[in-house]
């Protein structure tokens, strides 16, 4: 893959490691050890053996930009498997180390961690057929405008919009980041929700709330 874009194109400027998958969440005591396997392989190997063949023509060009897909299950627990969740952990710390070493040489490597996005991976891990998956993504969308402050579903066009902007010079000083791309998912509750929690606990207190939520 990445020998023959360099012939065709002369040069490598842009690798942006984005395959992947999850399975059901399911709990440690069910932990099983070939799919740990499976997914590390793809998830946190494949990044690191895609790096691995990038990096020789982008030091020898001393320009490049990695792009690799995180998620915020990197950052909180509870969003995803175990395995996934401790796939994409590695990932972007694999990031930030491969960071460090090729900035040196004028190439950057970042991470963007989406948040909820309407794609097929999640009918993917229910069972379903990857086609009919694809196609039925679109039924998750209002569930998941619901999930952030953003009060709408994440995008594939959100990732790709973001990918952009690290794969181009308009961030030429940026390495070794994240770029979380969740509509403030892991900012924090929505204040709404927040705000109609502490009516409540203020109701059983029997208190009058002293705010203005």
């Amino acid at each position: 893959m990445v020998e023959g874009a360099a012939a065709r194109f002369g040069r490598l400027d842009v690798l942006f490691n984005n395959a992947g998958f999850d399975l059901p969440m399911r709990s440690i005591a069910d932990f099983d050890a070939d799919e740990y396997d499976h997914i590390m392989a793809v998830l946190v190997r494949g990044v690191a053996l895609s790096m691995k063949h990038a990096a020789p023509i982008m030091i020898r060009q001393r320009s490049g930009s990695i792009i690799n897909t995180g998620s915020v299950a990197a950052h909180r627990a509870g969003y995803a498997s175990l395995t996934y969740s401790l796939a994409k952990a590695a990932v972007l710390h694999l990031s930030r180390m491969v960071a460090v070493e090729l900035g040196e040489y004028g190439v950057r490597v970042n991470s963007l961690s989406p948040g909820g996005i309407i794609t097929g991976i999640f009918g993917k891990e229910a069972g379903l057929q990857p086609d009919v998956a694809d196609r039925q993504a679109g039924v998750l969308t209002e569930m998941f405008s619901k999930l952030q402050p953003i009060p709408r579903a994440g995008m594939p066009e959100d990732i790709a919009r973001g990918a952009l902007f690290l794969a181009s010079d308009a961030s030429s000083f940026i390495n070794g980041s994240d770029l979380l791309i969740d509509g403030g998912l892991i900012a924090g509750t929505r204040f709404s929700e927040t705000s109609a929690g502490n009516k409540k606990i203020y109701e059983v207190l029997g208190a009058k709330a002293h705010h203005t939520g």
